[in-house]
């Protein structure tokens, strides 16, 4: 077997001595041993999760050199190697996107609360009789998804 030095592009940024990424026309590249392993577009977040997760599983860098080369917060670092240790990979790319929706005020019980609302039940009764805050039907009155008569 061969040894293979290291040699990288120019411009890499340098994770630990055999990892490194560069960017190059909007794509990152991740590079071990100076040759391409992975790939994903600048934008592309859940690439990015699920390749951090999968670099750190695999033991080709740590969380601290991850966090020491890009800034990262270890935090972040953490949860993307815990949730690839734990979900696997087709959980970055097959998970539902919930962010911005209330979790639980849902289509069904938002039409069920328009319709105590027409009848003139107070949003106090409502929010007892649903089992949610007050202060969600209020915020849903505000901005315009639910209709007070």
């Amino acid at each position: 077997m061969q040894l293979q030095l290291p040699f990288f592009p120019e411009h890499t940024l340098y994770i630990n001595s055999s990892l490194g990424l560069f960017e190059k026309a909007g794509y990152v590249y991740y590079l071990h041993n100076g040759s391409p392993i992975y790939c994903h577009d600048k934008c592309d977040r859940n690439s990015y999760r699920f390749i951090v997760g999968n670099l750190i599983h695999n033991k080709l860098c740590t969380i601290s050199e991850f966090h020491e080369s890009l800034g990262e917060a270890r935090k972040n670092i953490e949860r993307y190697a815990k949730t690839f240790r734990e979900r696997g990979a087709e959980y970055f790319f097959s998970r539902k996107e919930t962010r911005g929706q209330c979790h639980k005020i849902t289509a069904d019980l938002m039409s069920g609360i328009q319709e105590q609302l027409d009848a003139g039940i107070s949003q106090y009764r409502i929010a007892k009789d649903f089992g949610i805050s007050e202060a969600s039907i209020r915020y849903h009155l505000k901005n315009g998804n639910l209709k007070k008569k």
